[in-house]
C-alpha cells in the first residue's frame, strides 16, 4: 500500500536551553507505507560554510588537481524521516558534507550519528551520541499533521542540550 502525496513542510528543531533554532519550509513528498507508517522526503538547503579572511586568499585557480577532485559541491541536501506512532528515524544524506541519522523512540535512549565531511580519501566512522527521547507525538487522520519529538542529546555523561523537532505537515 505505497501512496504518496506531495505536501508543503514546515520542520523545526530547536534548543531550549542552547542558542539553537532551525527552520525549513519546503515542499516534501509523503510516502504511507501503511496504515501507521510513513516516509517523509525533503531537500533541505545547503549548509553555509563560514569563510574566513584566510580562506578568501585560496582560490579555485590556486588549488592543486588532487584539491579540486576531492571537493565536493554544496548543494541540496536529501532529509528522510521514517515515521510511525511509536519511532522516528531522521536521516540527513549531504553529498560530502554533514550527514546524519536519529532514531528517537519515547523513554529509550536512542543513538545518534554524524559523519563529517572527508578530508581525505579514507573514510570516516561517525561520531556517536546518544538521545534519549522524553516524548513523541503524532498528531494523524488519515496522513500525518503533526510531529513532535523532545529529546535531550548525551555524549557519555555529558547532556548536550535539551532540543524539540517539529514537523508539520500542511493540507
Amino acid at each position: 500500500m505505497l501512496t504518496h502525496h506531495r505536501k508543503p513542510v514546515c520542520l523545526s528543531l530547536i534548543s531550549t536551553d542552547l542558542p539553537v533554532w532551525s527552520v525549513v519550509e519546503t515542499a516534501a513528498t509523503l510516502y504511507q507505507k501503511d496504515r501507521d507508517r510513513f516516509h517523509l522526503l525533503l531537500s533541505a538547503p545547503p549548509v553555509k560554510d563560514a569563510e574566513t579572511p584566510e580562506d578568501s586568499l585560496f582560490t579555485e585557480n590556486t588549488l592543486s588537481q588532487e584539491q579540486k577532485s576531492t571537493q565536493v559541491p554544496n548543494g541540496p541536501r536529501v532529509l528522510w524521516l521514517e515515521i510511525s506512532p511509536y519511532r522516528v528515524i531522521m536521516t540527513m544524506q549531504g553529498n560530502g558534507q554533514l550527514s546524519y541519522r536519529h532514531f528517537w523512540e519515547q523513554g529509550v535512549y536512542g543513538i545518534t550519528r554524524y559523519w563529517l565531511p572527508t578530508e581525505s580519501l579514507q573514510p570516516n566512522e561517525p561520531i556517536r551520541l546518544r538521545n534519549f527521547t522524553r516524548s513523541l507525538t503524532l498528531d494523524r487522520h488519515p496522513l500525518p499533521k503533526h510531529l513532535r519529538v523532545e529529546y535531550e542529546l548525551w555524549a557519555g555523561k555529558i547532556q548536550l542540550g535539551s532540543y524539540i523537532l517539529s514537523l508539520e505537515v500542511k493540507h
